[in-house]
């Protein structure tokens, strides 16, 4: 970056936008293999946090391929790239005082850390959506995993190329063993216990 660009601060503060929306902001991260429903679960988040007054936006990694990730491959460094571009997206959306919902793979730990990283402490809440790899073939909704066992596909995730798994995610889901009522329910409880939906003196 250039020594001659300066960064130009607003007079409104993301605490006041927060203030203003009535809950504080913060990113919920869904990552998992492809198939576990992390975009299943991140529509029918969003619906009830809409429904309670939040507001929210959604940051799909398969929408976003369609337009600003749409130079981007799969190769490991577009991958990091990727989820770097989504992060500081995620971050623009924390200051202007919305939950934001990320639903994208982001199989790499250190590309969770470093999304982490770039939020205030209790601003990043990783969701685990969690299923065998044995269900997401079964589900195979976009017939990905075919092409990939048929090596028509390459560096595919869970197949290809590695998925790490988060060791200290704030909610682990199992979309294989609970309901998407009991998932949606499950995040909402986390959220209200925590305090992460209202508003700072």
């Amino acid at each position: 970056m250039s020594k001659d660009i300066q960064y130009h601060s607003s007079l409104i503060t993301s605490k006041d936008r927060q203030h203003k929306n009535n809950h504080k902001s913060k990113v919920l991260w869904l990552t998992g293999l492809s198939g576990t429903g992390k975009s299943t679960l991140a529509v029918h988040v969003e619906r009830e946090l809409h429904n309670l007054g939040v507001k929210t936006y959604i940051l799909d990694g398969d929408n976003l391929r369609f337009g600003i990730n749409s130079d981007l491959r799969f190769s490991d460094e577009d991958r990091k790239e990727n989820i770097r571009r989504i992060a500081e997206i995620s971050k623009l959306f924390v200051d202007a005082g919305i939950v934001v919902l990320v639903a994208a793979i982001s199989p790499f730990s250190q590309d969770r850390q470093q999304a982490r990283e770039k939020l205030s402490e209790g601003e990043f809440v990783e969701i685990y959506v969690k299923c065998s790899l044995e269900e997401c073939e079964r589900r195979d909704p976009k017939g990905l995993y075919k092409k990939a066992r048929a090596g028509e596909i390459t560096s595919f995730t869970g197949i290809s190329s590695p998925y790490e798994e988060p060791l200290n995610p704030e909610i682990i889901v199992e979309s294989d063993k609970q309901s998407i009522e009991e998932m949606v329910q499950q995040v909402l409880t986390y959220l209200k216990a925590n305090g992460l939906l209202e508003t700072e003196d």
